[in-house]
């Protein structure tokens, strides 16, 4: 049973108030797996509850718990880590792939058309496919808007690592928006529109 502190709202509240919210951070954290996370998170949350000083700080203290939330399930994974093969990701460009390849023959704007091509259903699924390593920050830092020291903090890494899976999260997230448009035939129904 839940304890009502005087004018403050109660732990109900709260999550419903930021269910939707916290709902979406772990649909692009964790994908299918989600609601899962959510209700890890709101366990933690509800035993915790009490330490929440200000109810305009909860949604803020509900994204933290489920970060921390996502990255215990990241320490538990670890030994049976997914191999990403990093070999040529440095020397990947979307710029310079895209100019390479010339999918707009007639565009003076091919990279923002290159862009243009993909839904936000699709730059999710594209998301949804790096490995959970990569995809944490990438998610926190480009989706969620927080700040590089915050998401070290969140995921309790060094900022030099985080900074490092920011970067390589990007080339990957790269490297895969590319593959996307090739295997779903993006571009050839571009290159259909022209002729």
């Amino acid at each position: 049973m839940q304890v009502e502190r005087r004018g403050a709202p109660t732990f109900q509240d709260v999550a419903r108030v930021h269910l939707p919210r916290l709902y979406g951070l772990a649909r692009r954290l964790e994908g299918d797996d989600a609601e899962d996370l959510v209700q890890e998170c709101l366990m933690r949350a509800y035993r915790a509850f009490r330490s929440l000083k200000k109810s305009e700080s909860a949604g803020a203290w509900l994204s933290v718990i489920l970060v921390n939330c996502h990255r215990d399930r990241l320490r538990k994974q670890a030994r049976s880590v997914r191999e990403v093969s990093l070999e040529g990701l440095d020397d990947f460009s979307l710029y310079r792939h895209i100019a390479e390849e010339d999918p707009f023959p007639y565009s003076d704007t091919l990279h923002t058309d290159f862009l243009g091509l993909f839904d936000v259903d699709d730059v999710h699924g594209v998301l949804d496919t790096l490995p959970p390593l990569y995809r944490a920050p990438l998610v926190l830092r480009y989706v969620d808007g927080f700040a590089t020291k915050q998401i070290a903090r969140m995921l309790d890494a060094p900022l030099g690592t985080v900074l490092a899976r920011l970067h390589r999260g990007r080339k990957l997230f790269e490297r895969a928006l590319w593959s996307y448009a090739e295997t779903r035939g993006l571009l050839d129904m571009e290159k259909e529109k022209t002729r």
